[in-house]
């Protein structure tokens, strides 16, 4: 067999072999959506493709599910939108950073007693009009 027979089967490869990977990448990551979409129960913290991050209040439609955005505040969404759970409440975060920034600020006002500007706003300019 010559190089001029094994070329066409070795495009043919080529060309197929990525699309066979392709497609077992896309069935894989289907399949790891279809069984984040069925494990989803109430109390579940969730964020969705939207980056919308939710609490799980109602799982009992197959194609819809009920998220809490807030206190009281309910909303329908489809399964589909569930991009991923996630771990637990995201205001816990948020507070612990506030307690960091003011244990900064504290600091930096302890090393620097002097103010940090004593600039002045200089008065407004007079215009005049032209007749």
């Amino acid at each position: 067999m010559n190089l001029g027979q094994l070329l066409p089967f070795l495009l043919i490869a080529v060309l197929i072999v990525p699309m066979v990977l392709m497609s077992r990448k896309q069935k894989r990551a289907m399949a790891q959506q279809q069984e984040l979409q069925n494990s989803i129960g109430v109390g579940d913290r969730v964020m969705t493709t939207s980056g919308l991050y939710a609490t799980v209040a109602d799982t009992d439609d197959e194609a819809t599910v009920d998220l809490e955005i807030a206190d009281g505040v309910v909303t329908t969404w489809l399964r589909a939108a569930i991009r991923e759970k996630v771990g637990p409440e995201v205001e816990e975060e948020i507070e612990d950073d506030e307690d960091i920034v003011e244990e900064v600020e504290e600091d930096e006002k302890k090393q620097d007693p002097t103010p940090k500007s004593t600039a002045e706003v200089a008065p407004a300019l007079e215009q005049t009009k032209k007749s």
